[in-house]
């Protein structure tokens, strides 16, 4: 069967009574025919139906063997890097979401775990860096903000001849577009409040496993730590995964007509967006993804932060928040958004400019959103009098 059909029907019609729709399992605890005897649950931080749904679906969804819903995605992050010990070290993309770094960085280094930074588009780099110390190798593909793509394949068969795990955050992509386990990751993890929520109101994060022997582990730190999804939270991210696979369709598709529109706009220098074939990862984008994602991020002929600021704040339908993934638009300017904790010059060193803007494409009519680009990028032109004769 299709993808479409699969992902409406991993997600069962409840044995009990019936319903269509997953029952929400508002409980604290569970009642139990004698001490240590009950029908698979006992208390809801350790386990809940309709928890156990969402993490069985995930599962099915990355191809995995186990799946784990937590209560946020840095919360699912934090459960990966809990599975390492102090003196390991990291290997981890240099493109990083910020708050990635910030908990590799600010938290787990003071605990005696290094994290070295690489351009992970080349497998070398990755290959070079391990030392006899190395114990994950931590990769985003597409990365945030600036849509570089690693070989999932190159990096996974690294990983395995030196005995390392190899964690993807694949959130950019969602399960629609890769399955990075297919490709050799040990783990997969995603912010589910993106593309895999949809709808912007919530905040979740999953791991994902490719064996039941790291799934055993996860769980383990899942309920130690505590930092599980709640059942109502749980049933939103299953009812939004039932109109995954048309949402990533659609976002891809509007993504792709908007990269291209930007590419002729006189004010805009790069355009990321691996659906280009000017983009210098293409090749491998289309070798491992089904669809190049929803997110497209360019900087200004002028590496003006004001003016970046201007253009963000202009648009209408392209609302200026934080986050992305959802069914309706976002725009946010990553230097004083998503990525100001990075220090200045790793992020520069990574691509992040200040003029850099990153835009989440939602489902509206594409003509309608680059309408709204336009005359967004044409008023921060007017209002500059040393743009308006150079540009215009």
């Amino acid at each position: 069967m299709k993808e479409q059909t699969n992902i409406l029907h991993y997600i069962p019609v409840d044995e009990l009574t019936g319903s269509i729709s997953v029952p929400i399992y508002q409980t604290s605890t569970f009642v139990q025919d004698a001490p240590g005897v009950h029908k698979g649950f006992d208390y809801a931080r350790s386990n809940n139906p309709t928890r156990k749904v969402l993490e069985d679906i995930a599962a099915k969804l990355e191809n995995g063997s186990n799946g784990y819903a937590f209560a946020s995605g840095l919360a699912a992050i934090d459960a990966v890097v809990k599975l390492l010990s102090a003196g390991d070290e990291i290997i981890a993309v240099d493109d990083i979401y910020g708050g990635a770094f910030r908990l590799f960085t600010h938290v787990y280094e003071k605990f005696g775990i290094k994290v070295t930074y690489v351009d992970a588009t080349n497998a070398e780099n990755v290959a070079n860096a391990i030392t006899d110390k190395t114990a994950l190798i931590w990769i985003e593909s597409p990365t945030n903000p600036t849509l570089k793509i690693a070989d999932l394949r190159a990096i996974g068969k690294i990983a395995k001849e030196n005995n390392v795990l190899f964690c993807v955050d694949n959130t950019f992509a969602s399960p629609i577009a890769q399955k990075p386990i297919d490709f050799g990751a040990d783990l997969v993890v995603h912010s589910a409040t993106k593309y895999i929520s949809g709808h912007s109101d919530l905040i979740a994060g999953l791991v994902i496993t490719a064996n039941e022997a790291l799934g055993a582990k996860i769980k383990f730190i899942q309920n130690a730590s505590g930092a599980i999804l709640g059942p109502f939270d749980s049933w939103l991210v299953i009812r939004g995964i039932e109109t995954l696979s048309l949402r990533i369709r659609q976002h891809a598709n509007t993504a792709q007509k908007i990269a291209e529109y930007l590419t002729t706009e006189k004010l805009v220098k790069n355009v990321y967006y691996p659906g280009l074939k000017t983009h210098q990862n293409h090749e491998i984008a289309k070798s491992q993804q089904k669809y190049f994602g929803g997110v497209v991020t360019f900087d200004l002929v002028i590496d003006d932060k004001a003016l970046a600021s201007k253009i963000v704040s202009s648009t209408k339908l392209f609302k200026l928040a934080e986050s992305l993934g959802g069914v309706k638009s976002l725009c946010c300017l990553p230097c004083e958004m998503t990525h100001k904790s990075i220090p200045i010059e790793k992020r520069y060193a990574s691509g992040v400019t200040d003029s850099l803007i990153r835009l989440s494409v939602g489902l509206e009519d594409v003509d309608d959103l680059i309408a709204d680009l336009k005359i967004a990028i044409a008023s921060a032109v007017k209002t500059n009098v040393e743009l308006t004769s150079e540009v215009v």
